[in-house]
């Protein structure tokens, strides 16, 4: 991504150049880059520290890339919208909205969310999803027993509650990542999913 002053760096903090990374890392970051065109910035910018990257992708895998019977992986990338708008991160709004764009097959959903969660065109299963969501990542004191049971009334197990407050814990923890390296979105983040294959 280019700005008036040039080129934005990718992270406030060394980014090790490829060739010098671990193995397992260049093995993952080579599949990465072939699978989706690019290398997302993110995965530059934890770089440097290894074993804290290797930990970060493997909880990012976890609980992103399953399906369970009230979390489609698209409802995962959604709640990650909701919550990432809601802690003012750019990156992740931006990273993960395509993402939902793609999975959703909605060229407008994550944009809508990342708005305003309380308008956006989403079932009554998910609108209780991303009040609980939001309000977990702004006020998580504020979440009650009674919260947790309305999602089970919305067909959620208690896996799902579960990995909700899995997600958006770690992505609180991804948000502030982004936010002190100060790591820009890919440019091509902007345009995933936006028009039919």
């Amino acid at each position: 991504m280019s700005s008036p002053t040039g080129p934005q760096p990718i992270s406030r903090f060394p980014v090790p150049e490829r060739a010098d990374l671990p193995e397992d890392l260049r093995e993952r970051f080579d599949t990465v880059e072939e699978k989706s065109g690019f290398l997302p910035n993110v995965f530059a910018a934890l770089a440097w520290r290894p074993d804290e990257a290797r930990a970060f992708f493997a909880m990012h895998d976890a609980l992103m890339d399953k399906e369970t019977p009230g979390l489609s992986k698209a409802d995962r990338e959604v709640v990650v919208v909701a919550t990432s708008a809601a802690n003012d991160c750019l990156y992740c709004v931006v990273a993960h909205g395509a993402i939902a764009r793609v999975r959703s097959r909605d060229p407008h959903l994550a944009d809508q969310v990342a708005v305003d969660w309380r308008k956006a065109p989403v079932d009554a299963r998910m609108k209780a999803v991303l009040e609980v969501a939001v309000t977990l990542a702004l006020r998580p004191a504020e979440v009650t027993a009674a919260d947790l049971a309305s999602l089970r009334g919305h067909g959620l197990t208690q896996d799902d509650v579960w990995d909700l407050g899995m997600i958006v814990g770690f992505f609180a923890l991804s948000n502030r990542l982004a936010h002190v390296a100060a790591i820009p979105p890919n440019e091509e983040f902007y345009l995933m999913g936006r028009l039919p294959r």
